[in-house]
């Protein structure tokens, strides 16, 4: 159906909207691409504006969305309230959702995220999970152990450990580290959820883009400068290569920043690249913006241009108060906005304008906290104050006051009655936390909850704007929580702090916040906890908090050693902390001291001892210990105390199908994916329950299940192969090998199973290259060894099938009684002797 064409009165109402004077050239530029496709030289991909404050950088940005809007584009705009790339998607999906195209599939992802991101400040469990005939280190854990490199988490594992194990050791310890994250995070898309969240969701953010029924796809993002260093990288990588997929052609992304592109990574792109410098208002822009708004007097237009240096949000603020005369300037020291609001006849307006300046962000709630004004004037202020142009949406639907306009104001009422100023920034304190408590009741785990953070930033920066004594002390404390919930929110409260000190013109606080920013983008968390800790300005329950979250810190960057002593220091510093213990028996389980890790959760337990976590723990370390009992009596009561704890069910079903009850297995592990159906551990676990009872139906059943869910995770594909071997379908047995291979290129059971599969499929030469290898990884390999001797058998090597059958008798002389029948007629005469 043809697009009706608008009318001319519609024409006009589009180009002078929301009275938007000036910038046309820029505005024309991108209109114009709209009207040529993305295969045309013409065309760009990417808009970038960018000059210093005030110029006009988000009014500029918000017109083009606007534009973009009109030309039928589906749009998002996202400024420094997102704190990292999946925050961006977030925002993003939620406004696409909000025009009605919802992205389903990265909603999804991105609630999986938050949650994993929460699981991984829990300490890592080490979990040995490998099949029953791995019983050393696989040759991937020596080549890991070489590299300096966990294979499965990319964590440096060599320097911190290369003085306490030898390589035997080391191999053993990556081993473990590999089947520890696994387990943690019950799949491989758990663990990339957290470790590279990037790498899942973008490529399903591209694909839903692509199946979005728009014309266009257009994305702002503001304050650049800000976000760039995190966002930038990425942009760069998904438009112009295909790691992550295609990205729609149809795409058009508008930044806006204070600096310009960077050249090293954009300068090649000029083609696709349009590039916006801002500059002040010319005179001519500057009085047809006035004049748009009735602002025409000439002694008042002259007043404007020598106020405002042409910025484009000081002469809209003028403008909006349409003066008719040029009023006294008064002290010459006094700022331009004081002068401007001197303009605004309505001394109510006035006075919100400036008390609304004082939070750094407002919405309903927080303007009636700082306006001072019978109720029914109220909303008709807050829609008056929505409206003047100095102040912008943030993000989650926040307003905010541009710098250019809030900074003078701040430094007015503060000058002006400094015990005033005071006063009202503790009031605003009190109605934080009012919040915050109230925000905080149900909540288990206040500082995982993004509304309650938020409301306790709030909170501190009042508190340290008023000069409260505890303010700082208690802010650093509140750094040190901020760092345990991840280095966005670290970054953020460190934010508080520089803006605090700015603000208030509090040196030691704007130094703090300064130090501590510095060392997180230098060095990261552990940097910016060891600067506090270096400074002793702590007292001892957040000293020792702080070096629990550097130890978790350390540990996640392999330096085990290090995070060990923090772990031990945070012990020493408070004996009742019992997370310190927890994280503790974490490392101690890595590195293979499971008694030492039981030892901790015991003391654990005795300090919280409803907590089910912690008891699920300590069944889940006897479980890898051998100690059944012990693990199905802390299992059991950790399914008493928290019943909809899915990990407890699960490792009690591991636990049970391992001591030999298949049933009571089958049972628990059902119990487990009633609480998560996506739980593939426990698809996997089931999956032996129902080997044990006989049903290779059910059991391949639920190995497709689990790599359903987690497609590269080479245990479950090895144990799939294993599966269709044993039924006979050895061909469909070495694609699944194959691909376990190509995810762990030194997983040593995968080459033995292989070889059996190609043994039967008459690829003898293969077959024994595969049976070579995983004797090679593992010189004692006693299945592998009985798999060799019957290839030897079948191909009439009789010397090499007798060598391998008399060093399983020297090993496990049991292993040839195991053997069936097939396979001991094959090898008669080998058994023979």
């Amino acid at each position: 159906m043809a697009q009706a064409r608008p009318s001319l009165q519609e024409l006009i109402r589009q180009r002078s909207r929301a009275g938007f004077v000036g910038r046309s050239a820029e505005r024309a530029a991108f209109r114009a691409n709209f009207g040529t496709e993305p295969h045309d030289e013409r065309h760009r991909f990417r808009f970038h504006v960018h000059g210093n404050a005030g110029v006009g950088k988000t009014f500029l940005l918000r017109e083009l969305e606007q534009i973009a809007r009109e030309r039928g584009a589906l749009t998002a705009y996202v400024d420094d309230s997102a704190g990292s790339v999946p925050e961006a998607m977030a925002e993003i999906s939620r406004q696409f959702a909000a025009q009605g195209r919802r992205l389903k599939e990265l909603d999804r992802l991105l609630a999986a995220h938050r949650e994993r991101r929460h699981e991984a400040e829990l300490a890592a469990l080490a979990v040995l999970d490998t099949q029953s005939e791995e019983t050393g280190p696989s040759a991937g854990g020596r080549v890991v152990a070489r590299a300096g490199v966990v294979a499965a988490g990319m964590v440096p594992v060599v320097g911190p450990l290369a003085g306490m194990l030898d390589a035997e050791q080391l191999a053993h310890v990556a081993d473990r580290l590999r089947a520890s994250l696994i387990a943690r995070f019950r799949n491989h898309e758990d663990l990339r959820l957290v470790l590279a969240p990037e790498e899942v969701l973008t490529p399903v953010l591209l694909r839903e883009l692509s199946d979005a029924d728009a014309p266009w796809i257009a994305l702002f993002l503001d304050t650049y400068e800000r976000t760039g260093p995190y966002l930038d990288p990425w942009l760069h990588e998904t438009m112009t290569t295909d790691r992550h997929g295609d990205v729609p052609a149809t795409t058009v992304l508008a930044t806006a920043g204070r600096i310009p592109l960077d050249p090293a990574r954009w300068g090649g792109l000029a083609d696709f690249v349009t590039d916006l410098p801002l500059a002040p208002f010319t005179e001519t822009e500057t009085r047809g913006l006035l004049a748009a708004r009735g602002v025409t007097a000439e002694p008042v237009v002259e007043e404007v241009l020598r106020l405002t240096g042409g910025l484009p949000v000081l002469v809209s603020t003028l403008a909006e108060s349409r003066p008719t005369d040029p009023d006294d300037v008064g002290d010459p020291s006094a700022t331009a906005v004081d002068r401007f609001l001197k303009w605004e006849e309505n001394p109510a307006r006035r006075a919100a304008a400036l008390a609304c300046a004082l939070p750094r962000w407002l919405d309903g709630d927080v303007f009636r906290a700082a306006v001072d004004c019978p109720g029914e004037e109220l909303e008709p202020l807050y829609t008056w104050l929505r409206g003047m142009p100095f102040v912008g949406e943030g993000g989650g639907g926040r307003l905010r006051y541009h710098d250019v306009v809030r900074a003078p104001m701040l430094r007015a009422e503060r000058r002006r009655s400094p015990r005033g100023w005071a006063e009202r920034q503790r009031s605003l304190a009190r109605a934080f936390r009012e919040w915050r408590e109230e925000a905080g009741r149900d909540v288990a785990d206040l500082w995982a909850d993004d509304t309650w953070r938020d409301l306790r930033q709030a909170e501190a920066y009042h508190l340290l704007c008023a000069g409260v004594r505890e303010a700082l002390p208690q802010a650093l404390r509140d750094f040190v929580h901020a760092c345990g919930a991840g280095r966005v929110m670290a970054v953020r409260w460190a934010r508080v702090l520089v803006d605090a000190g700015h603000d208030a013109d509090v040196r030691a606080v704007a130094e703090w916040g300064t130090e501590l920013t510095a060392a997180l983008d230098a060095e990261g968390v552990a940097a910016a906890l060891g600067l506090l800790l270096r400074r002793a300005v702590l007292d001892a329950p957040a000293q020792a908090r702080a070096r629990l979250v550097r130890g978790d810190e350390l540990r996640g960057e392999g330096a085990y050693a290090q995070a060990r002593t923090e772990y031990d220091q945070a012990v020493a510093l408070d004996p009742e902390l019992a997370v310190a213990y927890r994280h503790r028996s974490g490392i101690r389980g890595d590195l293979g001291d499971h008694d030492g890790a039981i030892a901790d959760l015991d003391r654990a337990v005795a300090l919280e001892p409803d907590n089910a976590w912690y008891v699920a723990l300590r069944g889940e370390h006897h479980r890898i210990a051998g100690r059944d009992a012990e693990a199905i009596r802390d299992l059991t009561e950790a399914v008493r105390l928290d019943p909809a704890l899915g990990f407890a069910w699960a490792s009690r079903g591991a636990t049970h199908e391992r001591a030999g009850d298949p049933d009571a297995a089958l049972t628990d592990l059902g119990r487990a994916l009633d609480l998560d159906p996506d739980y593939a551990w426990a698809y996997a676990r089931r999956a032996r329950a129902w080997r044990a009872l006989g049903d290779p139906r059910r059991q391949l059943a639920d190995l497709d299940r689990a790599l359903a869910l987690n497609p590269d995770w080479p245990w479950a594909r090895c144990e799939r192969g294993d599966a269709l071997r044993a039924a006979g379908r050895d061909e469909e047995a070495v694609a699944d090998l194959d691909v376990a291979l190509s995810l762990d290129p030194a997983y040593t059971s995968a080459y033995a199973s292989r070889g059996a599969s190609l043994t039967k499929l008459g690829r003898h030469a293969e077959a024994l290259a595969d049976l070579n290898r995983a004797l090679e990884l593992r010189p004692g390999y006693v299945w592998a060894l009985c798999r060799r001797a019957v290839l030897h058998a079948v191909t009439g090597r009789w010397e090499e099938a007798r060598a391998d059958v008399e060093r399983v008798r020297a090993l496990n002389s049991e292993a040839l009684e195991r053997l069936s029948d097939t396979d001991r007629a094959v090898l008669a005469p080998a058994l023979a002797g």
